[in-house]
């Protein structure tokens, strides 16, 4: 197959994708997995931590799949959605400031923050949290003390008095398929700086080390509030940038807040 396809590459916080419309179905045959690892590689292809394909939905205003580059398709992407909605913002004739967007995870409804007619980033209400008591994880030389967290795609939280100390290209895929986890597992590494303040660096299942993880950023402060070490919204310190994540008393939902960006357009050719 020899088709060109014009693909938009977006960041936020760090988090690298590339969007493919298809909307009109222009994927149509296509593996979806397989495309994933070609268009997302660094060297070979566009390069990316995530493949996100938009499509029509009989649920929602649209659908988001999200492929990994190894080419597995996670439930959820917090940093994904918010690029998803400032695409679909700012190449949509009639704007709408709110989307439903359904996902392996659920509907989601980001809500987009928008400056000079231009989305720049959005506010997601990412549901619900499911989380475990606090348990020990034991690997080959050491146990670790973990909190299990889903946000619609599952994580689990360690907490570190320096982050400075833990290789994580070691112990991320360590823990990312240990056999506690049969469906592989996110992992990040927390530490506390404040009640309302952490850094986190993050293990992504199926990517890898990357510069952030929305769900992640969400799972963390949940662990932190379980805890008794945060209060209920902190400001998340990623090495690709900061994000806003507060779980809500109230109704029980976790709001993300965040930055998203174009970085390009270009095509890409299906061979």
């Amino acid at each position: 197959m020899n088709k060109i396809v014009p693909f938009v590459k977006m960041q936020a916080t760090g988090n690298d994708f590339v969007i493919l419309d298809d909307r009109e179905d222009i994927l149509k045959g296509v593996d979806l997995a397989a495309l994933s690892i070609s268009i997302c590689d660094r060297h070979f292809g566009v390069g990316a931590d995530g493949l996100i394909i938009v499509l029509p939905s009989s649920k929602a205003d649209l659908k988001m799949r999200i492929f990994n580059p190894d080419g597995s398709e996670p439930e959820m992407c917090g940093n994904g959605i918010r690029c998803f909605a400032k695409y679909v913002y700012d190449s949509a004739k009639e704007k709408k400031d709110v989307l439903s967007v359904e996902t392996l995870a659920g509907i989601m409804v980001p809500a987009v923050i928008v400056k000079d007619n231009e989305a720049v980033g959005a506010e997601v209400d990412m549901g619900e949290p499911k989380y475990s008591k606090p348990k020990d994880l034991k690997l080959e030389s050491e146990v670790v003390k973990i909190t299990e967290v889903s946000m619609g795609n599952p994580h689990c939280v360690i907490f570190v008095d320096d982050l400075g100390t833990i290789d994580l290209a070691v112990i991320g895929p360590k823990i990312e398929n240990h056999p506690h986890f049969p469906n592989r597992t996110n992992v990040e590494f927390v530490q506390v700086l404040s009640d309302k303040e952490m850094s986190v660096k993050v293990w992504e299942r199926g990517a890898g080390e990357t510069l952030a993880c929305g769900t992640g950023a969400c799972a963390s402060v949940v662990a932190g509030v379980l805890a008794g070490k945060t209060s209920r919204r902190v400001l998340v310190r990623l090495p690709g940038g900061n994000l806003d994540v507060e779980w809500e008393a109230e109704d029980n939902h976790v709001a993300l807040r965040g930055s998203a960006e174009r970085v390009f357009d270009g095509n890409y050719n299906l061979k």
